[in-house]
C-alpha cells in the first residue's frame, strides 16, 4: 500500500513539473516577438541600376577599422591581422595591416587611379606598378587584389555605366542583375556579362557580387553579410547635434571574396565604418602637398628598398 502510494506521489510530482514546463514555454511563446517576414519587393532593371547610382553617390570619403582572415597561398604574414582602410572616390585607397598582438605594421597598400605601391615593412620589401601587373607579383598579389575588390565593394557596389547593358532575373528571394559589356557602336558581336549583382528582395540590399573576366569566366565572388545602419552626411560634415542623419543607409559588416581561380579567400569584418569624413593627406598615404604620392625612385632614396617595378610612379589622387 506504501509502495502504490509512494509511486503516486511520485507520479503527481511529475506531472506537476511537465505541466509548469508547458505553462511556461507557452507564456514564452507568447511573448517571443513572432511575426510575418517583411514581403518580397518588385523592382525593375532600370530601379535597381539607379538604386546603385544612388547609393554610390551617397558616399565620396570613408574610413573605417577591420579584421581580416586570409586563407590561400602567397600570403607574407599571419593569417589575421587588424587593419585601417581609407577611401576617397573614385580611385584612391589606402590599407593598412597591423599585426593583433602588439599593433605592428605588416603591411600598406596605396592605390590610386590604375597604380598601386605595396609595402611590406617586416620583410623589407616594396613593390609598385600598374594594377593590371597584380600577376606579375605572383601569389604575394592575389590576397591584395582580393582586398582591393573588397574595399571598394564595402564603399558602395560599383553602378552600371553609361553603354553597359543589363538582364534581371527573378530567383526566388533574390534578384539577379547581369552587367553586360560596353558594345562599340555598329557592333554585332554578342555582349559578354562582365559582372552579376544579387539583391535581396526584401530590403534591396546587394548579398552577393560575381566579377567576371573577359573571357566570361569568374574571377572572384563577394558575399555581403551583417547589415547595420551607418550615419550618411554630406562629405566632411558631422551629424547633427539631435542626431538626425542626412540619408539613412544600410552596409554590410562582413564581405567574404572568394577567388575564382581558387586561390584563396579573405574575410573582412567591420568593427567601425565612417562614411563621408573629411580625410587628412596623410591619410590618404600622401607624403607631401600637391596631391601626389612620392615617387618609388624617392622612396628608394629614403628607405633603401628596391621596388618591385623600375618606374617612377607619380600616383595623382586628386586631393589638391
Amino acid at each position: 500500500m506504501r509502495k502504490a502510494k509512494g509511486k503516486l506521489e511520485v507520479r503527481g510530482l511529475f506531472s506537476f513539473f511537465i505541466l509548469n514546463f508547458a505553462f511556461i514555454f507557452i507564456a514564452g511563446c507568447a511573448g517571443w516577438p513572432w511575426g510575418p517576414e517583411p514581403p518580397l519587393r518588385e523592382a525593375t532593371a532600370e530601379q535597381l541600376t539607379r538604386l546603385l547610382r544612388d547609393r554610390e553617390a551617397a558616399i565620396q570619403t570613408m574610413k573605417g577599422l577591420f579584421r581580416a582572415q586570409v586563407k590561400g597561398p602567397g600570403i607574407p604574414f599571419a593569417q589575421r591581422v587588424d587593419g585601417a582602410m581609407f577611401y576617397r572616390r573614385p580611385h584612391t585607397l589606402r590599407l593598412q595591416g597591423f599585426t593583433r598582438l602588439g599593433g605592428g605594421e605588416v603591411f600598406e597598400l596605396v592605390v590610386g587611379q590604375d597604380l598601386f605601391r605595396l609595402r611590406l615593412p617586416v620583410q623589407g620589401k616594396m613593390y609598385a606598378g600598374r594594377v593590371e601587373d597584380w600577376e606579375r607579383l605572383g601569389e604575394i598579389g592575389r590576397p591584395f587584389q582580393l582586398s582591393v575588390w573588397a574595399m571598394k565593394s564595402a564603399v558602395g557596389v560599383a553602378s552600371v555605366t553609361k553603354g553597359e547593358g543589363v538582364t534581371l532575373t527573378e530567383e526566388g528571394n533574390r534578384y539577379r542583375l547581369e552587367v553586360y559589356e560596353r558594345r562599340e557602336a555598329g557592333s554585332s558581336a554578342t555582349a559578354r556579362p562582365r559582372r552579376r549583382i544579387w539583391f535581396e528582395r526584401q530590403s534591396l540590399e546587394v548579398v552577393r557580387e560575381d566579377l567576371l573576366t573577359a573571357a566570361g569566366e569568374l574571377e572572384a565572388s563577394i558575399e555581403f553579410e551583417d547589415f547595420r545602419p551607418v550615419v550618411i552626411m554630406p562629405e566632411g560634415v558631422a551629424a547633427s547635434a539631435d542626431g538626425r542623419v542626412a540619408a539613412p543607409m544600410r552596409k554590410p559588416f562582413k564581405i567574404t571574396t572568394h577567388d575564382g581561380r581558387g586561390q584563396g579567400t579573405l574575410t573582412v569584418t567591420f568593427q567601425e565604418i565612417v562614411p563621408n569624413p573629411h580625410l587628412k593627406p596623410e591619410e590618404l598615404g600622401v607624403a607631401r602637398a600637391g596631391g601626389e604620392v612620392e615617387s618609388e625612385v624617392e622612396a628608394q632614396e629614403r628607405q633603401g628598398i628596391e621596388p618591385y617595378l623600375n618606374l617612377s610612379l607619380n600616383l595623382n589622387l586628386g586631393l589638391s
